[in-house]
């Protein structure tokens, strides 16, 4: 039984005094959209006939199969906090549908639909915790974004070194106010760079909390004067940001990664599911990494994992198994997503390869135990230890090689994804950047 009927939805309209109600929606690339309607349209948002024109949208469709119908999760219901007490602004999270009533192959969060759907088959419930990354830089004095700031901030930092604690307080309070179960929220490595944490929660609830987490975050820094980013490495010779994901997977309403013969390991069906993110991370990466600035942040030198490897309680490799004294707890940590991923996408790739690496009992190499960072060229290879792809080019050359990820996108998503994707490493390829002015103008 769901959270909401149409009758709870009108009578919060009415009694919240919500004046507009937006309709949201993600593109293939993770971007936010969004319809709005009046309280005298609700019944007929509610009913899923309110439509748009699906060509307009990057990746959607084309213009003589344009008109689409978006039909609201009614659970997804929620007022802003963030808004004015007169006249409040709710949301509805939306599925897109064709006008013969199916779903569009072009909507993610479908995708991850779908994907729940096939490990429902087998009794699993796939649960995600997110830990999300994000800059908070000064604007201009037209309001503009800019890459400045004044604070020298680290780890764990607090206020007065750390100068955007308190627009972080009342992202935390906003969220909170939303029904978000935030874990906890601390200043990161690099100066302006925070961290919030959220409890696990259902795979499609996760994803939709992370798109509802970004634009929370953006509208109140700017509300305290800040630009809020999540590209991944906005600035040189500084950590980047990344979107942690930690997984587990339930059935029969066990937590079964955690081993019932020993507390403090993980089991069988969790080695296979790291197994199997590993088996396909290699082509999971254009999804995961989405642009070219991702590539910036998975280097040597920094705590962004390089190296295909997982280990026990070491930050090094590119999964970890966080300590965990509860059964609930035990869960497997994927280090290399950042915050510019489509978060439905994202989760569907992590759970369709793990998944298969539990279906076909896909062992892992051994683990890492110490710091991956400090084996040779030689030593890695003797320990058969591959690297993630280094360049958006890369990755789109390993997603082409992995019919397995291919499928779970879906013959649209990834012929307009990666037609696009291309086409932005092409672009980036094509400009001539002030690193190469400073090096070769001079001397060459």
């Amino acid at each position: 039984m769901g959270k909401y009927t149409m009758q709870d939805i009108i009578r919060l309209v009415r009694e919240e005094d919500v004046a507009f109600i937006r309709l949201q929606f993600t593109d293939i690339f993770g971007t936010l959209k969004n319809i709005a309607v009046t309280p005298n349209q609700l019944l007929k948002a509610l009913s899923g006939k309110v439509m748009f024109d699906g060509s307009a949208i990057e990746g959607f469709a084309r213009i003589e199969e344009s008109d689409m119908f978006l039909v609201p999760d009614l659970d997804t219901f929620t007022i802003f906090p963030w808004r004015p007490s007169q006249g409040k602004v709710a949301r509805l999270i939306c599925n897109v549908r064709r006008t013969d009533g199916q779903p569009f192959e072009g909507d993610s969060r479908y995708v991850l639909m779908q994907t729940i759907a096939d490990a429902a088959k087998d009794g699993y419930t796939f649960k995600v915790g997110s830990e999300c990354e994000f800059f908070l830089f000064e604007t201009d004095e037209n309001g503009n974004p800019t890459t400045n700031t004044g604070e020298q901030g680290g780890y764990f930092d607090l206020g007065p070194v750390d100068f955007g604690e308190n627009a972080r307080r009342d992202i935390v309070l906003n969220l909170e106010a939303m029904d978000f179960e935030v874990e906890s929220s601390h200043h990161e490595g690099a100066p302006a760079q925070h961290e919030v944490d959220f409890h696990y929660d259902e795979a499609l609830r996760a994803a939709d909390n992370l798109q509802t987490f970004k634009l929370a975050v953006r509208t109140i820094a700017r509300q305290h004067g800040l630009h809020a980013t999540f590209m991944p490495k906005p600035k040189t010779g500084v950590d980047g940001s990344g979107m942690h994901l930690n997984f587990s997977l339930w059935k029969d309403g066990r937590n079964i990664f955690a081993d019932a013969e020993d507390p403090e390991r993980i089991s069988e069906d969790g080695l296979y599911f790291i197994g199997g993110i590993m088996k396909h991370i290699r082509g999971m990466s254009a999804v995961l990494n989405p642009i070219v600035n991702s590539y910036k942040r998975l280097v040597p030198g920094y705590e962004a994992p390089v190296y295909i490897s997982w280990g026990e309680e070491n930050r090094s490799p590119l999964i970890r198994i966080p300590y965990a004294d509860e059964e609930e707890d035990r869960r497997i940590e994927l280090r290399s997503p950042d915050p510019a991923a489509n978060p439905y996408l994202a989760l569907a790739v992590c759970l369709a390869a793990g998944l298969d690496g539990i279906r076909t009992r896909t062992a892992p190499p051994s683990p890492v135990t110490g710091n991956i960072y400090r084996l040779s060229r030689a030593e890695r290879e003797a320990a058969g230890i591959r690297m993630l792809p280094g360049s958006l080019a890369e990755a789109l050359d390993e997603l082409a090689k992995d019919p397995f990820i291919c499928g779970i996108l879906g013959p649209h998503i990834y012929e307009k994804y990666t037609a696009d994707k291309r086409h932005e490493w092409e672009e980036y390829s094509a400009v001539v950047t002030e690193w190469e002015i400073d090096r070769c103008l001079n001397r060459i």
